[in-house]
């Protein structure tokens, strides 16, 4: 199919112990997302009269919390991408 190949090899030299460094960093940035989702999950599930509760300027809770979990993600994903920078500004 047209489109669908292997990309060619990266002459960048691969370090095994940043990868390694920055899975880590991932993983902990996503458990720490996950959790927050997980938490709006909860509410949903078990307490969903909450989320019709006005939270902030006539918004309701379930409104707030989702577009934060939009944003959290975004702020997330800049954390991992300063995380992972390489020294001397080869990024």
């Amino acid at each position: 199919m047209a489109g669908f190949h292997t990309p060619p090899p990266s002459d960048e030299p691969r370090d095994a112990v940043v990868e390694a460094h920055n899975a880590r960093i991932g993983l902990w940035l996503f458990a720490l997302y996950a959790s927050v989702y997980a938490a709006f999950m909860a509410i949903n599930a078990f307490w969903p009269q909450m989320m019709n509760a006005i939270a902030f300027e006539g918004l309701n809770v379930a409104t707030v919390y989702g577009l934060g979990l939009i944003i959290g993600a975004f702020v997330v994903s800049l954390m991992y991408s300063f995380a992972c920078r390489v020294p001397g500004g080869r990024s």
